[in-house]
């Protein structure tokens, strides 16, 4: 039995480790609200690509900076899909910011110390008064360092890899390779954990939760006892 207490819960971890699928199973078996952090950074990254700020893989900072202010996110609860979708300046972007164009320049815009700076706040505010789960690479470290509970998401890159190839797959993405997708991901992990802004890292006080041999009822159940034991 958990408490009535309405908590933050801050789930970090790679990509394709399983920390998104977690979070909302969590958020649905609590009655939580679950905010996906990083579909924030994929947001931004989409609105760099529609305005040209991109151009031939590199990102103009001074031009990002200077339309900022003109980027509105927020999420809305899709009945169908029963979870939140992004919207982007008040247009559904869920289903295009997953394309692989937009996950191969994300690192690089979350890298972005006035771009963290405006999701994190806008992050803050959204879990103000608990009863959420966020997810993404630096919530039990930077956006929610005090949060209740914190886990710490992993598997191995040849799992991760596999899991994100088959997902695009099974979204009608056949132009890419395993090995392309692999690559991605080691970039990634690279490019995240090295960054001088709020790199990705395990908070010292989170429960690490490696998930290459779990399936997603043994991650759920694994992530519950150990906040019913930081509870009670």
């Amino acid at each position: 039995m958990f408490s009535t207490k309405k908590i933050t819960i801050a789930i970090d971890g790679y990509s394709s480790c399983g920390k998104s699928t977690l979070a909302k199973a969590l958020a649905q078996q609590l009655g939580y609200v679950f905010i996906d952090s990083g579909a924030m950074y994929r947001g931004v990254t989409l609105f760099a690509i529609q305005e040209g700020i991109i151009q031939q893989g590199e990102v103009n900072e001074q031009k990002l900076l200077a339309k900022l202010n003109e980027i509105s996110l927020g999420f809305k609860f899709n009945p169908v899909s029963q979870h939140s979708d992004l919207y982007l300046n008040n247009m559904n972007v869920e289903h295009i910011i997953r394309q692989p164009e937009v996950a191969s320049y994300v690192s690089k815009i979350a890298a972005i110390s006035q771009v963290r700076a405006k999701l994190v706040h806008e992050q803050q505010v959204m879990g103000k008064s608990g009863g959420i789960v966020m997810d993404g690479r630096d919530i039990g470290t930077v956006v929610f360092p005090n949060a209740e509970v914190k886990f710490f998401v992993t598997a191995l890159p040849e799992i991760r890899a596999e899991r994100r190839f088959k997902e695009l797959r099974e979204k009608g993405n056949n132009t890419i390779s395993l090995e392309e997708v692999k690559s991605n991901l080691i970039l990634r992990d690279e490019l995240d954990s090295t960054r001088t802004e709020s790199p990705l890292v395990k908070a010292e006080d989170a429960f690490l939760i490696d998930t290459s041999t779990l399936s997603r009822e043994e991650q759920l159940h694994l992530a519950l006892q150990e906040i019913e034991k930081r509870l009670f």
